[in-house]
């Protein structure tokens, strides 16, 4: 029976020869993980289960990233809960601060997830890992508990849809510009509960840096994962980071898939989304005269060595706006070292940015870049929701590392082409 790639892994990881989208299934899986809100909520449900042990102590992350360097004591309490549990069950992938990263930059970055591997995260931006051809997705803390335990977890099997993508990128436009631009024709649940596949020529030639981007917002249009065939770009990533082996998987030819769309995007300008959604996307030349109060440039979605590089090449010998706060925030440590040693850190100083160690803090409003009220940010983030950043009163614009560095040296959103 001719299979989708999503299907294929579901089914081998089920022990079945065959899936069909809708089937409910219970399947094996290859690595877990959870951050500093979640992961307590896990290990509660881990204990309440009785359990003793954990399936597989060198196949669970436990990853502090999003209120770390702790901000107070509630965060402190559950970052403690996180690391005597790893210190418990001999979790090998505890990552502490200063030895850390953003989950979703630093897993791939340590090759812990890889092709075809089944994965879920409690943290729905787990699709992440589909740019390496991996079967990911976020669930909850309840099942990521009993997950620790068995080492598997259930799943419908998701219809696929497949977006290709056909001619060649302009300067400036990458991969997140190609998942708004997607959100922003489907809607915020024009994929839901499917799994978004994508290809065409222009991912074919996608850096890896990109892919992840890419698949990391799949869930903003509803996908229970997003996922990428491997391919040269693939294996020449992963082949010098896994530490274990991984088996590829491709789409038959003939696979069924629920909705099939096609689209040039060799006219495509960079994007934004304009609050409070990320289908609310508009092209950049057509967000005009809007001021803005604060940049950052980091996150899940846009902290990687790429980003950094994109965004220091347009902020070089130029200064942040005086009315503008510009904050750049390395996804990992390996990152910040890289950055370092390349001169992007000095470029950002130069420009007068702040350069915060690895967090997620301003992505949720937690810390490191609580906007006010009457404030408006533009963010390399992947949600803009009311609150997301602060104030229920504040605006989060979404977009690219390009984008984003050219509207802080503009203090208003502009056109990289435009300084």
């Amino acid at each position: 029976m001719p299979m989708t790639i999503a299907e294929k892994i579901l089914a081998v990881h089920a022990g079945r020869d065959a899936v069909h989208p809708g089937e409910l299934i219970e399947a094996r899986l290859d690595f877990c993980l959870a951050n500093d809100i979640t992961a307590p909520l896990a290990i509660e449900a881990f204990r309440r289960a009785g359990a003793t042990k954990v399936f597989d102590r060198g196949r669970i992350a436990l990853i502090p990233d999003h209120f770390v360097p702790n901000k107070d004591i509630a965060s402190a309490m559950q970052v403690k809960r996180m690391r005597d549990f790893a210190r418990e069950y001999g979790i090998v992938h505890y990552f502490e601060v200063g030895r850390m990263g953003i989950e979703h930059a630093l897993l791939p970055e340590q090759g812990l997830a890889l092709p075809g591997d089944l994965i879920i995260g409690a943290d729905s931006h787990t699709c992440t890992y589909g740019a390496l051809g991996a079967f990911a997705t976020g669930v909850g803390s309840t099942d990521l508990g009993a997950a620790m335990v068995t080492g598997k977890a259930w799943f419908r099997v998701p219809p696929s849809m497949k977006f290709v993508f056909r001619g060649e990128r302009r300067p400036w436009v990458g991969g997140k510009d190609l998942i708004l631009y997607v959100i922003g024709k489907i809607g915020v649940d024009g994929a839901r509960y499917r799994a978004m596949e994508f290809e065409g020529e222009v991912i074919r030639g996608l850096p890896m840096a990109h892919r992840l981007t890419l698949c990391n917002m799949a869930i903003e249009a509803g996908a229970k994962a997003g996922i990428i065939a491997p391919d040269a770009v693939t294996e020449t990533y992963v082949k010098e980071r896994a530490k274990r082996d991984y088996r590829v998987y491709r789409s038959d030819p003939d696979a069924a898939y629920e909705a099939v769309h096609e689209w040039d995007v060799s006219d495509l300008e960079p994007q934004v989304a304009l609050p409070h959604s990320p289908e609310n996307v508009r092209s950049v030349r057509e967000v005009a005269d809007v001021a803005v109060d604060q940049v950052v440039i980091g996150s899940c979605t846009n902290g990687r060595l790429e980003d950094l590089r994109e965004a220091a090449g347009i902020l070089k010998g130029r200064k942040v706006a005086p009315n503008v706060r510009c904050l750049v925030i390395p996804a990992t440590q390996q990152i910040y070292r890289r950055a370092m040693e390349e001169g992007l850190i000095g470029i950002f100083l130069d420009a007068e940015a702040a350069v915060s160690t690895p967090t997620c803090g301003p992505c949720l409003g937690g810390h490191m870049g609580i906007l006010a009220k009457g404030e408006r940010a533009v963010a390399t983030t992947n949600r803009n929701f009311v609150g997301r950043m602060g104030h229920p009163e504040s605006e989060v614009y979404l977009s690219g590392p390009a984008v984003a560095a050219a509207s802080a040296v503009a203090g208003r959103i502009v056109h990289p082409d435009e300084l």
